[in-house]
């Protein structure tokens, strides 16, 4: 999957979490939990296009570790949602195996450019020639 499939797959995850929403019940409850998700949804998608616009790798680890966050909280929300009997119905379902699977996808992403990161640091890292200790 490169970039944009993963930005269009972003999106229409919001998408989906806002038709979702609008199903919740008209209640306090309801409003504050579909708020919650539909931001952390919302989330998810606009800070991965900023970290593929990212400018530096430490700007693209920083962006992608909260596009993890964000994809995790989503998932805690549609949790919630379905504990509390929010909301049912296969779209939820669907909604939490998108959760499940983006969460896993970015931090998959994460853990690689971090590793990524340590391996070009320890290539480009200057070598002490002078291991002698001294007495």
């Amino acid at each position: 999957m490169n970039k944009f499939d993963l930005q269009k797959r972003t999106m229409q995850f919001h998408v989906d979490v806002i038709k979702l929403c609008g199903r919740f019940p008209k209640n306090a409850a309801g409003f504050e939990t579909a708020k919650q998700l539909i931001r952390s949804a919302g989330s998810v998608g606009a800070n991965y296009r900023a970290a593929c616009r990212a400018k530096s790798k430490a700007d693209w680890i920083f962006k992608i570790e909260i596009v993890l966050e964000e994809a995790d909280e989503s998932l805690y929300w549609m949790q919630a949602s379905k504990a509390a009997n929010l909301v049912e119905g296969e779209d939820l379902e669907a909604l939490i195996k998108e959760s499940n699977e983006l969460v896993s996808i970015f931090t998959k992403t994460d853990i690689t450019s971090k590793r990524n990161r340590d391996a070009a640091y320890t290539k480009n890292r200057p070598q002490n020639h002078n291991s002698k200790k001294l007495d």
